[in-house]
């Protein structure tokens, strides 16, 4: 516990030890009822999964502290943190008959700050209307698996791996996602499941002054300047501005928006970095409180920087109210120059919330009384966003909730379009006009849409709401001191987020937000490139001891925006974030350091997405790593690339020759024309091959992989070390 208003609470770690048995029996009937069946229903490979034993162990979760909020929080609802630990040997053990596969789980960690808040507070009893539990940021989560490589083997699941795995669970506990238990019936349950965002916080990354310059010459005798960039976080809201070579005192001029859920408690935390090839160098970080900056609306100012000896950075940030009428509407387009531009790019004057509840009477799938399996994809100008898939029902309940950022409401269009996964055909379309919201009560519609080219009783049930991002200029005094404090970290940056980065290039003058499309719409190409650094985080005691168990540690990973320098226009120097699925290297370690499950020929790194802009698949090949060597000299790699079955020349990709290395670094990006349908059914084959000479005997294979691509997440887009084999198939992992 590392600060004054955090208690420790053994009372309560007492009264957990006595339910943990009630706690372990109400676990085993969530995982047999509730996660059972639908694991059944998400995938026709899957009908047979069933899990064999559930048993969470004996050791009882932890709370290690708590924090109780009274100040800035509304008077209905009670705010708690806790950081909470769990360390279980437990026995989950699943199997899939129809393939005769058997996997389970042998041990979990969890550690990390879990918010509960009961609201709303009544005035009958239990006094509290519902509960509302969640994770401000994503914990660290451990798994230690066992017969995983034989359930990722199956069909269906090899486009997966543990770190996807991982990632998907948590980010099922993170902000905005929560889970809300209602405790009377007559709470309404949905408006606590999706709050109204409490605001919008603008973060205007200018510029830094006096930063270390870390790189090195001449085997480290003259110092030299950096290349530094910065990763700004708001919650699980990750954003990375473009790298300024060479400099001590960058310009980054860049603009982001995040959403703020949940305020209290929660901080805006920034670091910069030197770009380095190997391993980059932490220049220093900042957090700063976000209910300072709601109380100052605006700071402009320059900010000592933590950690280090010395150096600076100036932010401007703007804390933007939600407001439900129009009226101040016309003042903002004028701010942010959108009433003279028609392009969905720049900064944002709205916000629009969607609740997705349900749809009725949807028209059967292209064979005749079969039920499809619906999903809802909306777009606002280019910024897109799907729900999730209900299987084999004409009438799907979601309910979900969805935000996008709007740059000017008179202008753009919410179109809403009901598709069957299954078939890829369409079942209905909606578009509205966000217009229509400015004239409406409270800038709010609720009620059910008629769908075109659907059935002749097809509805979809919405909630849209718009609010005006407004920024309140607070009258102060000349005098006035503000009293925005900068935190002090309480865990060295050892301990904490090392950036993954991933560089697309986008057209300048893209807004930035959390609910970007992770496929956007760029002016010079789709062009990614991602080079992933990572390092375990500082390990807690039992994970010491556990060091030399196989476990997987999530860490957080940032999405790298690299900007084109921007030409003078209306919305210039803005960065757009990638809301890239946050992709991280397992970092399984054995006592004297190795890595377990290591192929002996090697390993590559891909990135991998379609872009539905293009209708193309595209792949990055960065570099490979501990390649086997043909020579004294080393080998002379390159990479070759088929979309199978497609084994045409005409379908083949090669990179370039990395000459008398083992550690070759590529770099390139190659794309298939191919629809997302159909790349679901193929196989990208990746060959690592050794040139040598047009008569040399020192030709042949490095190395192969074979990745499946029936993933739902080929729309984000991954990025992954892949293990090389002689045959390409995934070897068995050897713990």
């Amino acid at each position: 516990v590392h600060f004054p208003d955090t208690e420790r609470a053994e009372w309560l770690n007492k009264t957990v030890k006595h339910m943990w048995p009630f706690i372990c029996q109400f676990v085993e009937k969530l995982f047999r009822e509730t996660i059972e069946p639908a694991v059944r229903g998400a995938n026709t490979h899957l009908s047979t999964f069933s899990f064999t034993k559930v048993d969470v162990g004996q050791q009882p979760l932890r709370v290690n502290g708590v924090k109780v909020y009274t100040e800035n929080v509304d008077k209905r609802q009670i705010i708690l943190d806790l950081q909470i630990s769990f360390v279980g040997n437990c026995e989950i053990d699943l199997e899939i008959k129809r393939y005769f596969c058997r996997a389970g789980v042998k041990s979990i960690q969890i550690h990390g700050t879990m918010r509960v808040i009961l609201e709303p507070l009544i005035g009958d009893m239990p006094l509290v209307g519902a509960l509302s539990i969640f994770f401000l940021r994503k914990p660290l989560l451990e798994i230690n698996w066992t017969g995983l490589t034989n359930l990722l083997d199956i069909p269906g699941l090899n486009g997966l791996s543990d770190t996807i795995i991982l990632d998907i669970i948590s980010n099922y506990l993170v902000l905005p996602n929560r889970i809300t238990v209602p405790l009377v019936s007559e709470v309404q349950i949905a408006q606590l499941r999706f709050p109204i965002p409490k605001g919008v916080l603008r973060i205007h990354f200018i510029e830094a002054q006096d930063l270390q310059g870390k790189d090195t010459y001449l085997k480290g005798l003259v110092k030299g300047k950096s290349d530094p960039y910065g990763i700004i976080r708001v919650g699980n809201q990750i954003f990375q501005s473009k790298v300024i070579k060479e400099n001590l005192s960058p310009k980054w001029n860049e603009v982001y928006e995040a959403l703020v859920y949940e305020h209290p408690g929660q901080e805006l935390e920034i670091e910069l970095f030197d770009e380095d090839p190997d391993k980059d160098d932490f220049l220093g970080s900042l957090m700063i409180d976000l209910i300072e900056v709601e109380k100052e609306r605006l700071l402009d100012e320059w900010f000592t920087l933590d950690e280090v000896p010395r150096g600076k950075l100036h932010l401007k940030l703007e804390w933007l109210t939600l407001v439900p009428d129009a009226v101040n509407l016309d003042k903002v387009l004028m701010d942010i120059r959108a009433d003279k531009d028609q392009a969905n790019d720049g900064l944002s004057s709205a916000l629009l919330i969607l609740y997705l509840d349900s749809a009725r009477n949807l028209p059967s799938g292209k064979k005749m009384n079969s039920n499809p399996n619906p999903l809802v994809q909306m777009s606002v100008g280019h910024k897109a966003q799907e729900s999730k898939i209900r299987y084999k029902t004409s009438e799907p309940v979601w309910e979900e909730n969805f935000t996008f950022f709007i740059h000017n409401p008179k202008r753009q269009d919410l179109e809403v379009e009901v598709k069957d996964e299954q078939h890829q055909c369409s079942l209905g379309s909606l578009r509205i006009p966000l217009s229509q919201l400015l004239a409406s009560d409270d800038m709010t519609i609720n009620q059910r849409f008629q769908l075109s080219n659907s059935g002749p009783n097809s509805t979809l049930k919405m909630k849209i709401a718009l609010r005006v991002l407004h920024l309140e200029k607070q009258e102060r005094p000349p005098d006035h001191q503000h009293s925005a404090q900068v935190k002090r970290p309480s865990v060295s940056k050892e301990g904490r987020k090392i950036p993954v980065k991933s560089q697309v290039s986008a057209s300048p003058g893209t807004s930035g937000s959390s609910t970007a499309p992770s496929t956007p719409v760029t002016g010079g190409g789709d062009r990614p490139g991602v080079e992933e650094k990572t390092q375990p985080p500082e390990a807690s005691p039992v994970a010491q001891r556990d060091l030399g168990r196989s476990s997987s540690s999530l860490l957080a990973s940032p999405g790298h925006v690299s900007v084109k320098e921007p030409t003078p226009s209306i919305a210039s120097d803005i960065s757009l974030p990638i809301a890239t699925q946050e992709l991280r290297q397992r970092l399984r370690q054995l006592e004297n350091g190795t890595t377990l499950g290591q192929s002996p020929l090697g390993q590559i790194q891909l990135t991998i997405r379609h872009s539905s802009q293009r209708n193309k698949l595209i792949v990055v090949v960065h570099s490979c790593r501990n390649l086997i060597a043909f020579s004294e000299d080393g080998s002379d790699p390159y990479v070759r690339l088929y979309l199978l079955p497609d084994k045409r020349r005409s379908g083949r990709r090669k990179t370039h020759v990395s000459k008398k290395t083992l550690n070759p670094v590529f770099d390139q990006s190659f794309d298939f024309s191919v629809s997302l349908p159909e790349v679901q059914r193929r196989t990208l084959d990746v060959a690592v091959k050794n040139s040598g000479g047009f008569l040399s005997k020192d030709k042949g294979l490095l190395g192969k992989v074979l990745v499946a691509l029936a993933s739902e997440e080929l729309t984000k887009g991954w990025t992954q070390w892949y293990d090389l084999t002689e045959d390409g198939v995934r070897p068995q992992l050897v713990t």
